[in-house]
């Protein structure tokens, strides 16, 4: 293998306002990376670089934390992957107003990829790819509590929020800021191998197992449909999550239809009324989980289940761990 061969070019796109870690975690796992290989092999002909590239022609660039990074280059050519990190922002609906101010970033992208350079996006940096056109009819991930907004916004994209990394062929989108750290070592797996990832994850503890979003999805923190009818629905499912509710008990309450409601619930949910009702039912035994001592019997009865056996596999495939396990890892303990 030739020296040109082993070079991997990593960038990360350069925006004011970006989320700092999500630039520099990356780089650093390269950097960590580039030492093993020079500790394991010290004349390696493996180089991994990471840069900051912009859109705007500037030499530096200010992070969400205030704090200015550099250098920026307008290039380089020949990158193997381009990495747009997520930006601070105070709410759902400030994620997308600040979309006018990325203009020559969303251009970047948009360039890179018609060059044929994969790019990946972390947390609300999936944002910036869908504005481009780049994600209609793929599917896609990004930070779970923006999920109501970015459905919303585009509909053409399939949104898998339950899961940490979403790869569609040359687009990668991940979740929140960390859960890129985790692509990135998956990523330098496929170009340099196995180990090396492998070493470099182990020393840095990351890891880049993680597949789902699922467990740290909290409903509370959650963006709310801002709707009349959603409103009353809402208030109508927590009164009652511990009775059996059907889809006409939900539509009645509503003084809607329930094809109304069907309709309302895939626009604004993005799920039909029984599995909203069944994500608030483990929601709240999450909820229950983490703040009592209650049997799980106890906590299925306040959720409206009968059959333990039955909500086990609920709540597992809902969060991706056993309510034993749940409870183990997030239970509040006392300081």
């Amino acid at each position: 293998m030739s020296a040109a061969e082993q070079h991997h070019r990593l960038g990360l796109l350069a925006m004011d306002g970006a989320i700092l870690s999500a630039l520099a975690g990356p780089m650093d796992i390269l950097r960590v990376a580039q030492r093993l290989a020079q500790v394991r092999e010290p004349a390696t002909r493996l180089r991994l670089e990471a840069s900051l590239v912009g859109a705007r022609g500037q030499d530096r660039v200010a992070t969400a934390t205030g704090l200015e990074v550099g250098p920026v280059q307008d290039g380089p050519a020949g990158l193997d992957l381009l990495l747009v990190p997520g930006y601070m922002h105070a709410s759902a609906e400030d994620v997308v107003a600040r979309l006018a101010d990325y203009g020559p970033e969303i251009a970047r992208v948009r360039a890179e990829a018609e060059r044929g350079v994969p790019i990946a996006a972390s947390c609300c940096g999936a944002f910036l790819l869908a504005e481009a056109g780049l994600l209609d009819g793929r599917s896609a991930t990004t930070s779970w509590w923006l999920a109501s907004a970015f459905r919303r916004r585009y509909p053409k994209v399939r949104l898998e929020i339950d899961r940490m990394v979403v790869e569609d062929g040359p687009f990668t989108t991940t979740g929140a800021s960390t859960a890129v750290l985790g692509f990135v070592l998956q990523w330098l797996a496929r170009r340099t191998d196995t180990g090396l990832a492998q070493h470099t994850g182990r020393m840095m503890l990351i890891d880049p197992d993680r597949q789902s979003q699922a467990p740290y999805i909290s409903l509370a923190l959650t963006e709310r449909p801002r709707h009349s009818l959603s409103e009353k629905a809402e208030h109508f499912l927590q009164r009652n999550l511990h009775a059996d509710i059907g889809v006409a008990d939900l539509a009645r309450a509503c003084g809607t239809s329930e094809r109304s409601l069907l309709r309302h619930f895939r626009q604004h949910y993005g799920v039909p009324p029984l599995a909203h009702i069944q994500h608030l039912r483990v929601e709240r035994a999450k909820a229950l989980l983490e703040t009592t001592l209650l049997s799980f019997e106890e906590i299925v009865e306040r959720c409206g289940y009968s059959d333990a056996s039955s909500f086990r596999k609920l709540f597992k495939r809902a969060t991706s761990l056993t309510p034993a396990d749940y409870r183990d890892r997030f239970r509040l303990r006392a300081a």
